[in-house]
Formats: C-alpha cells, structure tokens, sequence
C-alpha cells in the first residue's frame, strides 16, 4: 500500500484515519509476494527456455512422427484439463481458465504449423486460419470471457479474410471473391449486440461487438485516406473498388440497422449511428475520391460523428479518442498544405506552434467534455 497517498487522502479528509487504518489491514492481509512471484517466474521462463533450446538443438534428430506425436499429446491435454475443469473454472478462476483456453488455441493452431513443416508442404495462410477458426473459434466463443479470447477470434478472422482476399484479387471476373471477405468482419458487431442480450457472458459479447466497431470504424478511416491520395476512379481497379466499397457500405449499413434495433438504448443508437457513418464514407469516398482535402474532410467528419455519439452514448475513451485523431488529422493536413513551410526555420517555428495550440485545445475539449466514465459501445 502507498503510506503517502494514503497519508494525503486523510489529510484532504476523503477518509479518516480510522479508515486508513482498516485499509492497511486490508492490504496486509490480501498482499501478494510479487518478488517471489517474479522469481517463480524468471526460473519457469528459464527451464522453458532450456527445453526449447534443447528440442531446438535436436530438431533435425527428432523423427517428425515423434514430434507431431508429442505435440498432439500437449493438444489433448490441453483440452482434456478444459473439459475436466470447465464450469468451476469459469466460476472460481476465470483468468486461469482464459489463459488455458488461449493456450489451447495457440498449441492449435502451431499445430497446423507443425504439419506443413514435418511434411515439407505449403499453402496460403488464409487456409490453416480458416480450420482453426472452423475447429477452435466454436470453443472460444462458447467459452470465452474476456479480451484475449476475443482478440483471438476477431484477429484471426481478419487476417484470414484479407489473406484470401489478397490470394484471390488477381483472378479474373472474382470482384465479389475480394468483396465480401473483406467485409465480413463487420458482422462481429451486429453478432455481439445480439448475444450480449442473450448470454450470462455479456462482458464477453460486448467485447465482441466493440472489435467488430472498431474495424468499422477502422477500415471507414483507411478508405477515407485512401481516396485523399489518389482518384479511385481511375486506372484498372476501378471497377473492384467500386464494388468493393458497395459491398462494405451494404454490411456496415445493415450492421447499424441490426445494433440499432437490438441495443435500445442511448449507448447502442450511438453506436449503430457510427457503423452507418462508416458505411457512408464507404460510399462517398470513391466518387469524392482524389483531393487532398476533401479526403482529410471526409476523415475528419467521420471523427466528429464518433466524438458526437460518443457525448451521446457516455463513451469516455472513445470521445478523448476521437478528439485526439482529430487533432492529429488537423496537424498533418496543415503539414500537407503548407509544405513550403518546413524549408525554413520559420516555417519549422510557425508548425511547432500550431501542434501545440492544436493540443492543448485537444486536452482542454477532452476534460471539459468528456462524459463521464461509462458503458462502452
């Protein structure tokens, strides 16, 4: 416990002295040896470095049967300590019971790894992320309860969308095959608002649907950019953006229309309102495609929606989020503007000045209008 802060509160009389006194108890009592925690640690860290360094040194030695086998066994022990100690896991050790689950997906999904190597085969990545999220996703949203889980399911999604996106985008006639991939991972937060309703873990669920809002968010921001560098409407992609952009405003409108009807209240309109922004710079970026500024306006509007609902919806962090990009955005566009300026050490004074002055009325807007602490989208 820290006797100064401690000391400070019963001086600002937030608490008596009396308290003060219950609170070290509290403290002594419930303390953890965190030194001798970190030095359990360090010495598992350092056998676990051994033996990979030994299996390392002995790889070539080791027959691949042998090694698969032995990897199989850590997947089935792995999952038989899931299955044997599940609900009162869940219940009683929560964050042991994540870590287990993550590790059990980890051992899966180097397994599929483990394979090509032992076997000397190849394939694109998008195919050992797609059986994973077909064996293993199932399990962890069944089960999952926290951050780490649904960053697991959420990451692989989208890297294995792209990844096959990016495989397929050179065949001829398969716009669509780039298309909808892409934009599957906005269903996270449609499938989130649902199951949170429905489901003892909403804490999970939630979780869910905010990476599903952020990659609306998120991919609404790269097409915004994008269409301030160049003119989308040009040159032989022309045709595969168009409808690459449809089909992204089409999920992220459809997305915000399930939110909005499912999560009725402020936090949820708020958010369905953002997923529909997203969708409408999706179709306003490839026509107003190819200015600077209208690419950094269009950018800048979608940020002040976010900063807008998030007033509405009581979402603290993401308002002082919001504020932060648009100060950012603000201080690169007068960088892009004015580029004659960085040539001289006026110039250099006259842009130090003007990051300053944009930060403070960042830090000032933040304080001053940040809702308070509060239900996230």
């Amino acid at each position: 416990m820290n006797e100064r802060r401690l000391a400070a509160w019963v001086d600002a009389g937030l608490i008596d002295p009396a308290a003060a006194v219950r609170i070290r108890d509290w403290e002594a009592q419930h303390t953890r040896p965190l030194a001798l925690w970190g030095v359990i640690g360090i010495g598992a860290l350092a056998i676990a470095l051994g033996l990979i360094s030994v299996v390392a040194a002995n790889w070539d030695a080791i027959p691949a049967m042998v090694r698969l086998g032995l990897h199989f066994a850590l997947l089935l022990a792995a999952a038989g300590a899931l299955w044997w100690n599940g609900a009162a896991a869940d219940a009683a050790r929560p964050w042991a019971q994540e870590a287990l689950l993550f590790v059990f997906g980890a051992l899966g999904l180097t397994f599929f790894g483990h394979l090509g190597q032992a076997y000397q085969t190849t394939s694109p990545f998008w195919k050992p992320l797609t059986a994973w999220l077909v064996l293993f996703g199932p399990l962890f949203l069944l089960r999952g309860q926290s951050w780490l889980t649904a960053l697991a399911v959420a990451g692989m999604l989208v890297f294995a969308v792209w990844n096959f996106a990016f495989d397929h985008e050179s065949l001829e006639g398969a716009v669509l095959v780039f298309a909808l991939p892409t934009a599957l991972p906005l269903a996270l937060a449609p499938l989130g608002a649902v199951l949170r309703r429905r489901s003892s873990r909403i804490s999970f669920w939630r979780r869910i649907e905010e990476l599903g809002f952020a990659y609306a968010v998120g991919g609404a921001s790269q097409l915004a950019i994008l269409a301030g560098l160049e003119r989308l409407s040009r040159g032989a992609d022309a045709d595969k953006l168009l409808i690459t952009f449809g089909v992204w405003a089409a999920a992220a409108f459809a997305a915000a229309a399930v939110v909005w009807s499912v999560r009725r209240d402020a936090s949820g309109h708020a958010a369905a309102v953002v997923l529909a922004a997203a969708g409408v710079v999706a179709v306003l970026a490839y026509p107003l495609s190819g200015e600077r500024v209208i690419g950094a306006l269009l950018f800048m509007a979608l940020w002040a929606i976010v900063a807008w609902m998030a007033l509405r919806g009581g979402w603290r962090g993401f308002f002082q989020l919001a504020v932060g990009v648009l100060a950012l955005r603000l201080i690169v566009l007068s960088f892009e503007l004015e580029d004659d300026l960085l040539t001289s050490g006026a110039g250099l004074i006259v842009a130090g000045l003007l990051i300053l002055g944009i930060a403070w009325i960042a830090v000032r807007v933040a304080k001053r209008f940040a809702p308070p602490k509060e239900a996230q989208p």
